[in-house]
């Protein structure tokens, strides 16, 4: 006899694993601090690092004997608390309201002949596909991947981005005016100037990102999550094309495991996106050009703005300006309560005639440190 309470602890279970097509939480490698006793209402504390202030001359660290270097000058680790607040999420949603509550129900013979399946291949992907339990765990992969990529567009209230502070770009550096960006010149339309390149956009990221010196990730490089639109402007670059000629032969890295971090390219999958061994789906590696290490999602939200892009047509509302957030670690935090996420059964079953569920989570997420993040965007035809 199949038991109720048994069913949310399988599919729970499922709700951490990682999927290749939801990539940005392991791009972020996001602050992570899980406090049991907290529920919604209450706060967990994240830290967000500082700069590095300026090192000083040989002269201005010489000191001489009569000097008090001790308790008198002390001070604390640099660094911020940060304090978010914990709120309570569900799902999933309803498909036509975002916004109102939803569940998920599943008949009671539908569910005994899925654990008849279970049994018979101890296969849990057949199981949850069997009673369409996939469609409660992609609408909260796709909820979670896209709170990040949220966050990490809040860097964008900064302000132009440069060699000092985080925020948006625009190809040629263009400045942002409200929702206009500007009027690109014929001659930028000409040379699709007004399209992120890599000859100067690419690099004068990378560039302005060492300047106002945002960290690498463990493995040496910057992130990337990228909309498929601006990763086509970015393949259309002749530069760009020639990551597909080479490995990326580099030192060995002990954290990636390989000394080619492109090599995933030749093993299949587009451009080191998901891949299936064995029957299982492998996370991304992403490739590396530039300093970077690029993924590209699909989830990415839609963005506009009005532009001229120099081709006489004017300034034109509504503009696509599809988005590549770059980024160092320590960006995002999250702060966890309760138990976690996880899968909860409503007692309601109409006379155990059906099974009704919800995901639930206790958490807080914020942007830990804007000046890390740049908002970068190409702008389409």
């Amino acid at each position: 006899m199949f038991i109720d309470n048994d069913f949310p602890k399988l599919l729970g279970a499922e709700l951490y694993r990682p999927h290749p097509a939801y990539v940005v939480e392991m791009a972020c490698e996001p602050v992570v601090v899980h406090d049991f006793t907290k529920q919604p209402g209450q706060t967990v504390q994240l830290d967000r690092y500082r700069f590095f202030g300026n090192p000083g001359t040989k002269t201005s660290r010489e000191r001489t004997q009569d000097q008090t270097i001790g308790t008198a000058n002390s001070r604390s680790i640099v660094k911020d608390k940060v304090l978010v607040s914990l709120r309570e999420y569900t799902g999933p949603a309803d498909p036509n309201n975002t916004n109102l509550p939803s569940t998920f129900k599943i008949a009671r013979e539908t569910l005994m002949t899925a654990q008849r399946l279970l049994l018979d291949t101890g296969n849990l992907n057949m199981f949850h596909q069997s009673i369409g339990s996939l469609t409660l765990l992609d609408d909260y992969r796709r909820w979670r991947d896209r709170v990040f990529l949220d966050e990490l567009f809040k860097a964008e209230s900064r302000g132009q981005s440069g060699d000092t502070q985080g925020g948006y770009y625009y190809p040629n550096d263009h400045t942002k005016t409200g929702v206009t960006v500007g009027a690109y010149t014929a001659t930028e339309y000409a040379s699709e100037r007004f399209k992120f390149n890599v000859k100067t956009d690419l690099l004068n990221v990378v560039k302005s990102l060492r300047k106002r010196n945002v960290p690498v990730f463990q493995d040496g490089y910057y992130r990337c999550i990228a909309d498929p639109s601006f990763m086509k402007d970015l393949r259309a670059d002749q530069g760009f094309r020639e990551v597909a000629r080479y490995p990326g032969m580099g030192a060995p890295n002990p954290l990636m495991g390989m000394a080619a971090p492109n090599a995933a390219l030749f093993q299949g999958g587009q451009y080191g996106q998901a891949q299936f061994v064995a029957g299982e789906p492998v996370m991304p590696s992403g490739f590396v050009f530039e300093g970077v290490r690029f993924f590209e999602t699909t989830n990415m939200p839609s963005k506009t703005a009005t532009v001229d892009i120099g081709d006489g047509s004017g300034a034109v509302a509504g503009r696509s300006t599809p988005p590549g957030l770059f980024f160092g670690p320590q960006a995002v935090g999250v702060g966890i309560g309760g138990p976690n996420a996880q899968v909860l059964i409503n007692n309601n079953d109409d006379f155990s005639r059906f099974i009704i569920l919800i995901w639930q989570l206790y958490a807080g997420f914020a942007n830990l440190n804007k000046d890390f993040v740049t908002t970068a965007f190409t702008i389409s035809e």
